[in-house]
């Protein structure tokens, strides 16, 4: 302490004669030293003096005022500064801020360990002598210069002084740099004669915290003849900046029943004041919690780090006992370390109480009746369950298990969703006459599984009575479909088939009677008392009732049951083919041109039947007279042949009987006359005599000879 005092008064011995020397230079209104460096004793004691303040507003310092960074600290009306308590601990820097009623400055008071203070006091009394004192080649003193952020005006108002004990008559200081010539521009300047530092406006130092500029002394001509030596202007924060929470919504999920002392979750906020100051330096209080039940202080948040944890006894963080399980805290965070004179900022945080499973789903009764019609399925009962646990969780919904009585799987179960209930389905129909009772053992667990001390009992099982209700059902038709093969053509009257269906009520001793359905054709009847088929029409099957050689009629077994109760029966009778259709051109009239030779004419036949009782074809001219002698006919394949006539043929119509054989045992033969028209042709006309079709009749025959080429 005693080497910093000497430190310290050999810089006010400077200070005077540094002054002495240059009696021209005005007063300069402020703290006439702005920095200071004092060793970190081992305490600061209460109302001792720990180093001189002198402030001068050059007008008598009427009204003058300090005020300390630090609240344990104060300034005496004298100049002392002083500690208000013993203290081992006060930080790296105390800021003085000092207001008259004409002026006002800050001094900063930089608190070191003994290697920092000399280090610090070699950068302020280094070899460039900026002191003036052991200074040899440089006479320019420009001393830091510290300026408080948001000053008010009148602008432009003093901040410094630049000092050159050598500076030659005549010559000017110049300042240059960034907040001079270099953006932001202007925002500092300098009286060329006195070395007077002014600031212009107003400074932000959350924007710019210390500007770094250059002094000179020029001639006349503005040519630099001494310097440039650095001039530092810093900036010295104010608390301009409240607490702001930029990283929420801040929401939070605790278990119910952890611990007292669970962390929650963390929310800090951000202050742009000088870190390095008691103006960001943040401290977190919960200013309102809602619910304030249970307890109103259900949480605690740790003042310097933000977290938030619990505070109450695990008993009391029961989810299924709160009143709400989510609660919002109103978070304050106060700057000037929550001092009163602090700026604060707050956010909402929200917690949630999160469930755990420790309730096990209970049925609300031990047994559940249900009834049942024989051959119907569905739903039959809802089971329903109590859990206290969270419904939007695992811990809540429901899990439906049959553990008994469902040997054939006729049951299944399942959850509903939107209440939890269990939807017991029949999902294969039930037969009174099997069984007309039925005994379902159920249990019921949770998605989620229970926590350790928690366990199922016998309240999570149920029983559930089922009892089936007797239903007349139809008679069955054994087999179905019922299937015979017949030929076409049977005579009226002949059996088909006599069918069989049963009743499946056995215990009613009902008879059976039956009827048509549906007979397409009309060519079938049945007897109502035995179920014998007969046939009442003629089997065609070439006909459009018959499908792939198969004709399909229904039948009815209505049983004496009040109201009766009917069955279907299928019945596919197969009709094999007998050779009952001859065969037939497929087109009777053609047409050729007169002036073509040797005409070739393509005809081809066909047959309702199938084989063997169709192709191949046997194609033959039917007796011919006269002129109708030339033409002949020439089979090409199984169903086609040709008709040439070796000369030209006059304009006119010329039929020509054709005969066609099938291949059916005993064959059958079809005879048709065809009608060749003889037309006259030329390049845009064509003119048939009798024919008002010629142009389709000639389109016929050049079809038929495309026809025999796919062949």
């Amino acid at each position: 302490m005693l080497h910093n005092a000497q430190l310290t008064l050999a810089f006010l011995l400077s200070q005077v004669l540094l002054l002495a020397s240059t009696e021209d230079l005005e007063c300069i209104p402020g703290f006439q030293q702005k920095v200071f460096h004092i060793e970190h004793p081992s305490a600061f004691t209460a109302d001792q003096a720990i180093l001189n303040l002198i402030f001068d507003d050059c007008q008598g310092n009427h009204r003058l005022n300090f005020k300390v960074s630090n609240p344990d600290f104060k300034v005496e009306p004298d100049g002392a500064l002083v500690a208000l308590r013993n203290l081992s601990e006060a930080g790296t820097a105390l800021f003085i801020h000092a207001r008259s009623a004409r002026a006002e400055d800050t001094a900063e008071v930089l608190i070191v360990g003994r290697k920092e203070k000399h280090a610090s006091l070699k950068e302020i009394f280094k070899a460039e002598a900026s002191l003036g004192i052991i200074r040899q080649r440089r006479s320019i003193v420009a001393t830091p210069i510290l300026i408080p952020e948001n000053q008010r005006s009148p602008f432009p108002r003093t901040v410094g002084r630049v000092v050159d004990n050598d500076k030659p008559e005549g010559s000017k200081f110049r300042i240059f740099g960034k907040g001079v010539e270099q953006d932001p521009k202007g925002v500092f300047k300098i009286v060329e004669s006195t070395g007077e530092v002014l600031v212009t406006r107003s400074l932000d130092r959350e924007s710019i915290a210390t500007y770094q500029l250059q002094v000179e002394i020029t001639d006349g001509s503005g040519k630099s003849i001494e310097g440039p030596v650095p001039l530092d202007i810093i900036i010295i924060d104010q608390n301009d900046n409240r607490p702001l929470f930029r990283e929420g919504p801040y929401i939070g999920h605790v278990m119910e029943g952890s611990p007292t002392g669970s962390t929650v979750m963390r929310v800090t906020a951000f202050d742009a004041d000088d870190p390095s100051t008691d103006n960001a330096l943040l401290r977190y209080n919960i200013l309102k919690q809602t619910p304030d039940k249970p307890s109103p202080n259900m949480f605690y948040i740790d003042p310097e780090k933000g977290d938030i944890v619990t505070v109450v006894s695990p008993a009391m963080l029961d989810r299924e006992t709160l009143e709400n399980p989510k609660y919002e805290l109103i978070i304050e965070a106060k700057d000037m370390g929550g001092m009163d004179v602090g700026l604060t900022g707050t956010a909402t945080a929200t917690i949630v109480v999160d469930d755990k499973n420790d309730h096990a789903p209970e049925f609300t009764k031990k047994e559940f009746q249900a009834t049942v019609k024989e051959g119907s399925t569905g739903v039959i009962v809802n089971l329903t369950v109590e859990d206290r646990d969270d419904p939007a969780t695992g811990a809540w919904r429901a899990v439906y298990t049959i553990i008994n009585g469902n040997p054939g799987q006729s049951f299944e179960i399942h959850t509903n969703p939107k209440n939890n209930e269990g939807m017991l389905s029949v999902v294969k129909p039930l037969d009174y006459e099997i069984s007309a009772f039925h005994t379902l053992l159920i249990k019921v667990e949770n998605e989620d599984p229970l926590v350790p001390d928690i366990a199922y009992d016998t309240s999570s099982t149920a029983t559930v009575q089922i009892t089936v209700l007797d239903v007349n059902e139809g008679p069955v038709f054994h087999p179905d479909p019922m299937t015979v093969t017949k030929q076409e053509n049977i005579p009226i009257g002949s059996v088909v088939l006599t069918v069989n269906a049963t009743d499946p009520d056995t215990l009613q001793h009902q008879t059976i009677r039956y009827s048509t359905y549906k007979d397409p054709a009309d060519w079938l009847e049945i007897n109502p008392n035995n179920g014998t088929i007969r046939t009442s029409g003629i089997l065609d099957r070439e006909s459009p009732f018959v499908s792939n050689n198969v004709y399909t009629a229904y039948f009815l077994a209505i049983d004496s049951g009040s109201p009766p109760a009917t069955g279907t029966g299928t019945l596919q009778i197969i009709l094999e083919d007998v050779n009952d259709n001859p065969p037939s051109l497929h087109q009777t009239v053609l047409s050729v041109c007169e002036d073509m030779k040797d005409v070739k004419v393509i005809l081809g036949a066909l047959d309702k039947d199938i084989r063997p009782n169709t192709d191949p074809f046997k194609f033959e001219l039917s007796k011919q007279s006269g002129q109708d002698k030339a033409w002949k006919i020439t089979r090409i394949n199984n169903t086609h042949a040709q008709i040439t006539l070796p000369q030209n043929l006059k304009k006119a119509n010329y039929n020509i009987p054709i005969l066609v054989t099938d291949s059916g045992k005993p064959p059958l033969t079809n005879s048709t006359e065809l009608k060749i028209q003889v037309c006259s042709c030329t390049k845009y006309k064509i003119d048939c005599s009798a024919s008002s079709t010629l142009h389709a009749s000639m389109v016929l025959a050049f079809v038929s000879l495309f026809s025999l080429f796919r062949l």
